[in-house]
């Protein structure tokens, strides 16, 4: 449980025990906004893919959500928000530079490839590209995820407003995200922020917004 009001404040990208923290939210709240412990072996898997890479890249837009202690300095996160603003960069640079470091790191690894983990290995294998067609008008993307005890408040949406702010002094003209046809609470907070639905896949739907 949280104590204390929570704040907005930049991520600490290069802070080790704040990676850590981001890549145990990724991971608890990884089964379409449940918790994916118990579905992976390799328990940095997951962070390795949707968390990482966005620190990396683009450390001057993540965000977290993080209680303040009594003195006033900030805790660990509760959550988060990474986003980069140029798509099509941000998956050059990974095939560069990151995904061949996670893929050394998880080679040899036995995994069924019927399974959440085993799907995220052939991820990291084949990472997909977004069309042009999308980055064009919606060359932003991001990754937000709040552990249980930060839902709810009015938290999710600070952390938007904030990223969206950036990204607007930027010049970004627009955003998209994939997710989850099983998470519904996402799903419903997206559409209140007034996404549209760009393509309904089943089990992952594509959003987007002008900015």
């Amino acid at each position: 449980m949280t104590t204390g009001p929570l704040s907005v404040r930049p991520a600490r990208a290069n802070d080790p025990a704040e990676i850590d923290r981001i890549y145990d939210i990724c991971l608890r709240t990884g089964a379409a906004g449940k918790d994916a412990t118990d579905l992976f072996d390799d328990p940095r898997l997951l962070g390795d893919v949707f968390a990482g890479p966005y620190l990396a890249h683009s450390p001057d837009l993540a965000w977290v959500l993080a209680p303040e202690d009594a003195d006033g300095a900030p805790s660990l996160p509760v959550g988060y928000f990474l986003a980069v603003a140029d798509t099509p960069s941000f998956e050059r640079e990974l095939e560069d530079a990151w995904w061949p470091r996670v893929r050394a790191r998880t080679a040899g690894r036995t995994v069924r490839l019927s399974t959440f983990e085993g799907w995220m290995h052939s991820y990291v294998a084949d990472p997909p590209r977004a069309s042009a067609d999308l980055t064009g008008p919606y060359p932003a993307h991001f990754h937000v995820d709040l552990l249980p005890e930060a839902q709810g408040g009015g938290h999710g949406r600070r952390l938007w407003a904030t990223a969206m702010d950036a990204l607007r002094e930027r010049g970004v003209p627009g955003v998209h995200l994939g997710v989850s046809a099983a998470n519904t609470n996402a799903l419903a907070f997206y559409d209140h922020l007034g996404f549209r639905l760009l393509d309904d896949g089943g089990d992952a739907k594509m959003l987007a917004m002008r900015l």
